[in-house]
């Protein structure tokens, strides 16, 4: 066995006088609550217009609540699983106890692959803002993007190597403020208060409703997760908040619910204000809609507001995916999936600093060197994949375990609808996104199959065996 295998516990996991640490258990409901929310909320400030060009406004609606659909699934299912497997890395933990180690180290990879892609998108989302900001303050000729993006990336990779309450109560405050800030432009805009600017009428006439006919509805799912993608990552903090059996289903069903009413404003107050094929098209178009519909109501009060939103809503998401990429990297350290030396906890600040250091780099690359849409594509494609693991997961844990043999914090309705409905959902989209980018498809899912065969190969021989199962669970039933 190599160094890098020698368990984080026997190096960094010490404390001053020999004690072993941990991650602080130090979160609230309401973190959690910043946690989802503020990972997906960028979602509608950005990215998901990509919807729009696919198939049009109309297109994009019916995405954006079949995709809510999917991810109510996604929210139940992960209430009532995580609520019970209290860890760090989430749905990684889960498979491992409920499926075994192969599947466990695919969803590792599903969930840091699908946070750091999200991570640089925002950077991109950030630098863009700043550049748009600058040109309204009289700057001519644009700026150099770059340096906001490394400087974003390396100040929240700070904040999270410095302590997760901080972190999270960081991501409470500017995530209250970029969901307020639609609800504000909404109220301005529709009419609600004053005059309303909306021109659904004019706008979505005629072939302008939908574009592409019922093939573009089909080709809108593609982005349509991009409204909610990322409200999983709630299952990342199970091992730090205070009652996970009671924060964990109260932030992620409330973070849920905001998400879709958000969603669903933004597609309003945008499509009611913007041509369809300027929302749609993310590179000569609209990056920003929200943003880009405020500097067209003629309110320069509204134009701050959303321009500060969209570099909270770019923030915050951008924190919480250094957060929960770094939770997943760490628990597949800490078990061996990975080398041991990715498991260590700080002694001071007890957080995984070395994921959180290792994955900088990796965000810093895609995020300087790729396209946004490319850059959210295989963000979505790995979290797609980890939704296709979810209904084989929930069914199984259902019948491993029934509802009287352990007791959960959340037990999700009308199993095992909820599960059906989000293997069908998924099993749509893929469609959708082999339409618009299959190479990408069959590229990362030949890369997923090429990891697999190294870890059941080689990898595996270095797992710790002893950990793989710690929950004190009863035998599973048939066993």
């Amino acid at each position: 066995m190599t160094d890098t295998d020698i368990t984080s516990q026997a190096i960094d996991g010490m404390g001053p006088h020999g004690t072993k640490v941990g991650l602080l258990r130090v979160l609230g409901p309401a973190h959690v609550w910043a946690l989802g929310v503020g990972i997906v909320l960028v979602g509608e400030y950005m990215g998901w217009n990509f919807a729009v060009g696919k198939g049009g406004a109309y297109a994009a609606l019916i995405a954006c609540w079949f995709a809510g659909i999917l991810y109510s699934c996604v929210a139940m299912i992960d209430s009532e699983v995580t609520s019970t497997v209290a860890a760090a890395g989430g749905q990684y933990t889960q498979a491992k106890h409920i499926i075994g180690p192969l599947m466990a180290f695919n969803v590792g990879l599903y969930l840091t692959f699908a946070y750091t892609m999200l991570e640089a998108a925002n950077a991109i989302t950030a630098g863009y803002l700043i550049d748009q900001v600058a040109g309204m303050t009289g700057h001519q000729g644009g700026i150099d993007q770059r340096p906001f993006i490394i400087l974003a990336i390396m100040f929240l990779a700070w904040l999270n190597y410095r302590g997760v309450l901080a972190t999270l109560t960081f991501n409470l405050v500017i995530t209250a403020i970029a969901f307020s800030a639609i609800i504000i432009l909404f109220l301005s805009t529709s009419g609600v208060i004053g005059a309303g600017d909306m021109k659904h009428a004019d706008l979505l006439a005629g072939q302008a409703s939908l574009p592409y006919g019922w093939i573009g509805v089909l080709a809108a799912m593609h982005f349509g997760l991009w409204y909610y993608l990322g409200i999983e990552g709630t299952t990342q903090a199970a091992e730090e908040v205070r009652s996970p059996a009671r924060s964990l289903p109260f932030g992620t069903l409330a973070g849920i619910m905001t998400l879709l009413i958000a969603a669903t404003l933004t597609w309003y107050v945008c499509s009611g204000t913007l041509p369809w094929e300027f929302l749609g098209d993310g590179v000569n178009g609209s990056v920003a809609p929200l943003f880009d519909t405020a500097r067209l109501s003629g309110s320069q009060a509204l134009v701050w507001l959303l321009g500060i939103g969209t570099l909270f809503a770019t923030l915050a998401s951008a924190n919480g995916c250094i957060n929960d990429a770094s939770r997943a990297w760490f628990a597949m350290g800490r078990d061996r999936y990975l080398p041991g030396w990715f498991g260590a906890v700080h002694p001071v600040y007890r957080t995984p600093y070395r994921s959180i250091v290792f994955l900088v780099p990796i965000a810093l690359i895609f995020a300087l060197g790729a396209p946004l849409d490319q850059v959210i594509t295989f963000s979505i494609l790995s979290g797609l994949l980890e939704y296709t693991f979810m209904p084989l997961n929930v069914i199984l844990f259902r019948k491993k375990w029934p509802l009287a043999t352990i007791k959960r914090g959340y037990e999700h309705p009308f199993h095992p609808l909820p599960a059906i409905t989000l293997l069908a959902l998924c099993s749509v989209t893929y469609f959708a996104v082999f339409l618009g980018y299959g190479t990408q498809l069959v590229a990362m899912i030949g890369f997923y199959i090429v990891v697999s065969l190294w870890f059941h190969f080689w990898r595996y021989r270095f797992v710790n065996r002893g950990a793989q199962f710690t929950m004190p669970w009863p035998r599973p039933e048939g066993y």
